[in-house]
């Protein structure tokens, strides 16, 4: 069952992605070589509790960590360890916060440093293959015709559309309906409704869509060890448009980086 937020829900679900934004801006001066994804896990924690919030994933479904860590041909749910990152490697940082009730979840994918062509290619579609979603959220829309304009534009560049793995409604449980696949059909699934809230968040491998699981019960990789990235935000449906609670901003001042790709989905600027 979807569950519409109100207004008021939604500006303090805006609180809780906003306080998610700024974490990961704070990892992006921090993901460099010679960093382990464990350093930059008990950064976030301190910097989330510091925000006034809890950790969204730590403990839930009993998941040891703060973020969700998974570097190079691991897609999602990567554990935070010792492991120093390289020159070379992209590293996928999936966060959650919990404050006033309601959670914030997003993610973005970073370069280590200088990556190879190919992969710096792929972070980039599906980067943009995440706005192409955002668009077709809208007032008389489904959920179909955001899996479908997603799917279409990664894989007309040649990519793997990972199906096992969705994004999904946000609100007082990090898990609401409906399940928002990156595939589908046009017309398809539940009709959006003014004021829901969702997390939409393309998952894109270089080379095939499948994957597999790690014995750790939680790192899923692709099945032939290409890259794969991954990119998520927070998006509420206000006066039948989609508008996002969640910025990459934070992230863009960090590393010097102009961008206008949110300002279509920008109701007001943020401190």
């Amino acid at each position: 069952m979807i569950i519409p937020k109100t207004r008021e829900q939604i500006e303090l679900m805006r609180e809780s992605a906003q306080i998610v934004s700024k974490t990961l801006g704070m990892l992006a001066k921090e993901v460099k070589p010679g960093v382990t994804t464990l350093h930059l896990d008990k950064l976030a924690e301190e910097f989330i509790r510091d925000h006034g919030a809890h950790p969204g994933f730590l403990g839930m479904y009993d998941f040891p960590n703060s973020l969700c860590m998974s570097p190079n041909a691991q897609v999602v749910h990567g554990i935070p360890n010792e492991k120093p990152l390289v020159e070379g490697d992209i590293i996928s940082i999936d966060c959650g916060a919990l404050k006033n009730g309601f959670y914030g979840d997003h993610a973005y994918t970073f370069a280590v440093g200088e990556i190879a062509p190919e992969t710096k290619k792929l972070l980039e579609v599906t980067k943009e293959s995440l706005y192409v979603g955002i668009r077709e959220f809208k007032a008389g829309n489904r959920v179909g015709d955001v899996g479908y304009a997603i799917q279409k534009f990664t894989e007309d560049h040649g990519y793997g559309v990972v199906r096992e793995l969705v994004g999904h409604g946000l609100g007082a449980k990090m898990h609401e309906d409906p399940e928002m696949p990156n595939y589908g059909r046009k017309g398809r699934g539940k009709k959006f409704v003014e004021g829901m809230v969702v997390a939409i968040e393309p998952m894109t491998n270089l080379g095939t869509r499948r994957i597999k699981q790690l014995p750790d019960g939680w790192t899923i990789l692709t099945a032939d060890n290409k890259p794969s990235a991954h990119f998520e935000h927070d998006v509420a449906l206000i006066d039948g448009k989609p508008e996002l609670l969640s910025t990459f901003s934070y992230i863009y001042e960090a590393l010097g980086i102009e961008s206008n790709e949110e300002d279509e989905f920008r109701a007001k600027t943020y401190d």
